[in-house]
């Protein structure tokens, strides 16, 4: 065994853009009416780096503007610090190019598993993402990238962590 001394923990990590070009779903209406909702042309745009163990609900976000190999060095610093030096962290997460970049710097305490290309369905943090979307995100015009970060956060910052729990959960 690699780590005996260690509390070994699966945690699932992915990101999410938020932006202009936001979500539009679906709303309650009068029955006969043709309800409307908003659609944003504009091209801003904020990126969540979000890590979930499903177990104990921890959880780790980092909102950047952009997606690189450099945010997601700082990510797993916050991983790290999040879980703590008494654990190792199985980290699960797709192929992006940043995931798998030559630059990455892992802490000690994490070990990356990757997952097979094009199956976003093994991710359960897919699922908070739609939930966020839906329930925080969807159907609203953001002004600038200040107004879409202020309300990304705010959409994080009020998961609780039983939902994080609950939504990230596989039986698998």
């Amino acid at each position: 065994m690699q780590h005996p001394d260690k509390d070994i923990q699966i945690w699932f990590q992915d990101e999410v853009r938020i932006g202009q070009q936001g979500t539009v779903t679906n709303v309650w209406a009068e029955k006969g009416s043709r309800p409307t909702a908003v659609k944003q042309t504009e091209y801003e745009w904020v990126y969540i780096f979000g890590a979930v163990n499903p177990a104990t609900g921890q959880s780790s976000a980092l909102l950047c503007p952009t997606v690189n190999t450099d945010y997601m060095n700082h990510h797993l610093k916050f991983i790290s610090k999040e879980a703590g030096q008494d654990v190792h962290v199985i980290l699960v997460l797709d192929q992006a190019g940043w995931h798998i970049a030559k630059d990455l710097k892992v802490p000690s305490n994490i070990t990356l598993l990757h997952l097979p290309p094009y199956s976003p369905e093994l991710n359960p943090i897919e699922r908070l993402w739609a939930y966020m979307k839906s329930h925080y995100l969807s159907n609203r015009a953001y002004a600038d990238y200040d107004e879409i970060f202020a309300a990304a956060a705010t959409a994080w910052n009020q998961i609780t962590t039983d939902q994080f729990r609950s939504i990230c959960n596989a039986s698998w």
